[in-house]
């Protein structure tokens, strides 16, 4: 988070408060997106094992590295929501607060007496966010599920892959990250700026199986036009033409060939001094294999190297597939600001660039649960007798 610049710049959502609820991945990035661009984010975990993220994996120091790049410019308290004291503590807490985000199994919050219904009862204007794998209603609303489940009832795993192999892995979570945390920000950013004009809140409820699905545009034109998607590996996207696919280089590294439109692949052609190719741009069937197989003899005569200094200056979308250690690295993704350092760890920087933003200073994700609790529980009107003795309770 970083402090008004000189000449008056503010972060825009400065001035907004936010009471985050969730663990892991989907909801913990969507208030770090909303931290970085000014709000007051109170990162709320239980008193016993908190967000499971902290242990989750490698670990950089007390903390995994995994929780420390998706819990940055967060204030941290500890509190029990299960204890009649911790429930009036944080209902307090609503009462200042302008957004809630929680990733709870639907109802778990109504149980807790802390559902939308009656907190919206103590502050009406609050945007209430529920992230969940399918949703508050419909036949699977209480299932368990990870990005996998969410993506292969969406339509979607069963579209990546390669032609006549099975779906394919990706550890970049379309259901966990489209589908819960930007469909989140959308739906959270959505519902605020209207509680900002009427007074009052609302429940947004993200599915991200819902999420994922609202963005198969390609799949849903096929079923459109055919009846049915075309098969894994056999649309347009994903390897059906010769111009848009990756192709094996000598060092067995990988260049992407992006050519769609004409003008593109007529470059590729002229660069690659196969200006026989021209004709099979789009062409699909034996003749679109016959001329994939062309293109990949040819890229694999030279290094992925050599084959990008070739490319660097011609303007035809043909670009070296890079290792996330490269792409850290890359002039172009440093140069907007895309890696920072936070508390000396290699970040992913804001992905939105606004204009008059002041210099971002950007805080570690705390280390200790609940090592903010003295200061937030005191802005919440507390005195420190009685943090002393909720803290004795063990309610923080």
């Amino acid at each position: 988070m970083s402090e008004d610049s000189r000449d008056g710049a503010r972060l825009p959502l400065a001035g907004v408060r936010v009471l985050d609820l969730t663990r892991l991945l989907p909801g913990p990035l969507a208030t770090q997106h909303l931290a970085d661009y000014g709000a007051d984010v109170v990162k709320i975990e239980d008193t016993g094992a908190g967000d499971y993220a902290r242990g989750m994996g490698a670990m950089g120091g007390d903390t995994s590295w995994f929780y420390q790049v998706v819990n940055r410019n967060k204030r941290s308290l500890r509190l029990d929501l299960k204890h009649p004291e911790g429930r009036a503590v944080f209902e307090k807490l609503v009462a200042g607060a302008d957004i809630l985000v929680e990733g709870f199994r639907p109802g778990v919050m109504d149980k807790l007496g802390l559902g939308y219904d009656a907190l919206a009862r103590i502050n009406p204007r609050l945007v209430f966010c529920s992230i969940s794998g399918y949703g508050q209603t419909g036949p699977y609303a209480q299932r368990a599920g990870h990005d996998l489940n969410y993506i292969g009832y969406a339509g979607v795993l069963d579209q990546i892959g390669t032609a006549g192999g099975a779906p394919a892995l990706s550890n970049l979570q379309l259901g966990d990250l489209l589908g819960g945390t930007m469909t989140a920000l959308f739906g959270i950013l959505t519902a605020l700026v209207d509680a900002r004009a009427s007074g009052k809140g609302r429940m947004v409820d993200v599915s991200m199986t819902d999420g994922v699905m609202a963005h198969a545009i390609f799949p849903l034109a096929e079923v459109l036009a055919r009846g049915q998607v075309r098969p894994r590996g056999e649309d347009l996207l994903t390897g059906q033409v010769p111009c848009y696919g990756v192709y094996r280089t000598a060092d067995g590294r990988y260049m992407a060939v992006g050519a769609l439109e004409a003008k593109f692949w007529n470059l590729v052609c002229d660069t690659l001094e196969r200006p026989d190719l021209k004709p099979f741009h789009l062409a699909a069937g034996e003749i679109g294999e016959g001329a994939k197989a062309e293109l990949a003899a040819i890229f694999a005569s030279r290094s992925q190297a050599e084959w990008a200094a070739l490319f660097d200056g011609v303007d035809c979308c043909v670009t070296p597939v890079l290792s996330l250690e490269e792409s850290l690295e890359n002039p172009q993704l440093k140069a907007r600001g895309m890696v920072v350092e936070v508390g000396g760890v290699r970040q992913f920087g804001p992905p939105v660039k606004l204009s008059g933003m002041p210099e971002q200073v950007f805080r570690p994700a705390p280390t200790v649960a609940g090592a903010d609790s003295d200061a937030v529980l005191g802005e919440a009107g507390l005195s420190a007798a009685d943090i002393a003795r909720l803290r004795g309770a063990g309610v923080i």
